[in-house]
């Protein structure tokens, strides 16, 4: 026995015994979710989603911006089954966001600025060059439509200025 008042005695408790460790709990089959890969995709449609991720540049016409958004969700959707559409669906993307949607903007501007100036007789000077400047979409189409056309055919196509740009992004 302890003297010391602020020890209390205690008696010894035994040690428990060692408890044997549960088995692990088997997962059942139908809890883990099966993994799945898109497969690849086929010569021909690698052709046809590229073909479409360059005439997406014609839902431009309806909508100002539709044609964009295509492009994109086609790079989304297939980057990884194919590289050849996800480069050509990337090219598209950002042809169209330059070159619609930029150039278009830029002739709006030029347009405006023309017509104010037009009251002091320099807008007259202008007209020409906003009407060059109202060309570009217009050539994006076009362009856009060759691009359709040669993917078609399974040609490498490359946009001029954006064709580099976007392998290098890939």
């Amino acid at each position: 026995m302890s003297m010391d008042p602020e020890v209390p005695e205690t008696p010894e408790a035994p040690l428990p015994e060692p408890v044997a460790p549960e088995p692990p709990v088997a997962v059942p089959p139908a809890a883990v979710p099966p993994v799945t890969y898109a497969p690849p995709l086929s010569p021909s449609d690698e052709r046809t989603w590229a073909m479409l991720a360059h005439l997406s540049v014609l839902l431009n016409l309806v909508s100002g911006f539709l044609g964009v958004v295509a492009a994109l969700v086609i790079y989304l959707v297939y980057k990884e089954r194919s590289r050849y559409v996800g480069f050509q669906a990337l090219q598209a993307f950002l042809f169209q966001l330059i070159f619609w949607v930029g150039a278009g903007a830029l002739t709006g501007v030029a347009w405006a600025i023309s017509g104010a100036l037009t009251a002091v007789l320099i807008g007259f000077c202008l007209m020409p060059i906003a009407l060059l400047v109202t060309l570009v979409p217009l050539g994006a189409l076009v362009y856009g439509i060759v691009g359709g056309v040669e993917c078609n055919k399974g040609a490498d196509f490359r946009y001029w200025l954006v064709g580099n740009w976007a392998a290098s992004m890939i």
